[in-house]
């Protein structure tokens, strides 16, 4: 049996399958997110490590001889830093924290874009690692100089396990410190954030061994040997997860985030780095485009406005392309394509006819139209995109899917795999365990359709217009948020 372990921003998600892939339990963790000031989001990685080994209890008893192999994605960009001895320095800072602008605008307008996406294949985000590195050396000096070991929320994890100082391509790359291309730590990029090569993990392929779990940790779960393969980014294990490797494939996920995900057997950049160029755990490579916020727009719209937990609601708007109501998805501000931190969510055309399943429908609406810029920004390029794998727990909307296949007029595939980056990390836990001899190999075997949505044209002509006015309330408020 393997382990698969997804650590997310809101909780940490396991699940035990066979060889397989069939589902014998799962186990979900919570733990608490301080947004100690407004744009800052952060963590305990302590807090990480604690849920883990107490879901994998939970979740292995009784299996504990039968477990071979494990394997994570993670929450993409974080920051933890250690000292020598292995202490967390600082909260960890994450992917949706948006403290760095001023660091971006260095790296983006003094170092220059071209020379950025030369050396790492992309340029500054505020969600990236390297700008918060920086923001580190500029604001936590003190904290900066006592780092002795910088990694990310997963690669924490996995030296906690087993003691290996490791991490895999499809993560790294969102460093903003690693050479995609080449698949290495850029020399150039760690001179000018100040940071030396050998406090970063070591760099192997995502399905590869590298080493076991702790004898001391496995003899308090009632395990024997247990193979470790490094896993990968969340997103890159979900894309594995719904069975999107190889080439000319593409998965969208509705989680807390939203991403785009286009996989390519060779290494290519977007021009207008309007969209990431990063490795997939396949060993290949993937364009992506990532919204920050997507499902999470639907929880904040539910739970905070309408004090309700009550999903059932949704289901009840109707895909028909008809709201007179828009709601920009910007939350957390903005990530592809616009690279806007100072974003804010909004809804724009109430009137006194507007009624609440009107403003959920819009909330849906706003993710989708979000997630086809990035879907544009592709198709621009000459990259053709007419069926979507989808994952998240937006995905288990059938209302939501229906929107999505007609904002952006494709085929919306729903798998077996409900679990994404958990069973992404599961299967890269076979393959390092020798299981399966690629990833592709594993998931053709594991990975199976089991639902299709396409799109009405009707439909669709009438969510063009409605994608028409959303650009352009973004384009009317852009200036107005930045002031």
């Amino acid at each position: 049996m393997y382990v698969g372990i997804d650590l997310g921003t809101s909780s940490v998600k396991m699940l035990l399958c066979d060889k397989n892939g069939r589902i014998i339990n799962s186990v979900t963790k919570e733990y608490p997110i301080y947004f100690p000031r407004d744009g800052y989001s952060e963590q305990n990685p302590e807090d990480w490590y604690t849920k883990t080994l107490e879901g994998l209890k939970e979740l292995t008893a009784g299996y504990g001889d039968k477990i071979k192999g494990l394997s994570i994605a993670g929450q993409m960009h974080g920051l933890v830093m250690l000292d020598s001895e292995d202490k967390v320095l600082y909260n960890a800072i994450l992917w949706n924290d948006s403290r760095s602008v001023k660091e971006c605008d260095y790296l983006n307008n003094t170092i220059g874009t071209a020379r950025l996406t030369k050396m790492t294949a992309n340029i500054a985000f505020p969600g990236f690692t390297a700008p918060k590195i920086l923001w580190m050396k500029n604001n936590k000096r003190e904290i900066f100089d006592k780092c002795r070991r910088i990694m990310l929320p997963k690669d924490y994890i996995v030296y906690r396990l087993t003691g290996v100082f490791a991490s895999e391509p499809s993560d790294a790359s969102g460093l903003l410190l690693f050479d995609v291309k080449n698949k290495r730590y850029s020399k150039e990029m760690l001179d000018i954030c100040g940071i030396t090569e050998d406090m970063l993990p070591a760099v192997y392929e995502s399905f590869e061994s590298i080493g076991k779990v702790k004898k001391e940790i496995c003899e308090s779960l009632g395990w024997g040997d247990v193979t470790v393969a490094p896993g990968a980014g969340d997103n890159a294990g979900a894309a594995v997860g719904m069975g999107v490797v190889g080439k000319d494939m593409c998965s969208i996920s509705l989680g807390t985030s939203g991403t785009v995900f286009i996989t390519s057997d060779h290494f290519s950049v977007d021009s207008k780095n309007a969209l990431h160029s990063f490795a997939h755990a396949d060993g290949g490579f993937h364009l992506m485009g990532c919204i920050l916020s997507a499902a999470s727009c639907n929880k904040w719209f539910l739970e905070d406005i309408l004090d309700t937990k009550d999903y059932s609601e949704v289901e009840k708007a109707t895909c028909d392309g008809e709201n007179h109501v828009i709601f920009l998805p910007y939350l957390m501000g903005e990530r592809s394509p616009h690279n806007d931190p100072y974003a804010r969510g909004a809804f724009v055309g109430m009137s006194m006819d507007t009624k609440r399943i009107d403003m959920m429908k819009a909330v849906m609406e706003g993710v989708c139209y979000a997630l086809r810029d990035c879907v544009e920004v592709a198709r621009a390029q000459g990259v053709v995109i007419d069926e979507v794998r989808v994952c998240g727990g937006g995905a288990k909307s059938n209302i939501w899917c229906k929107i999505l296949a007609n904002v952006l007029r494709v085929r919306v595939i729903k798998t077996n795999c409900t679990e994404g980056p958990s069973f992404g990390a599961a299967v890269l836990a076979m393959v390092a365990s020798g299981e399966y001899e690629s990833v592709k190999a594993a998931t053709e075997t594991l990975v199976k359709v089991t639902d299709s949505i396409g799109y009405d044209e009707g439909i669709a002509q009438k969510y063009d217009k409605g994608y028409e006015k959303f650009q352009n309330l973004y384009k009317c408020l852009k200036d107005w948020y930045k002031k």
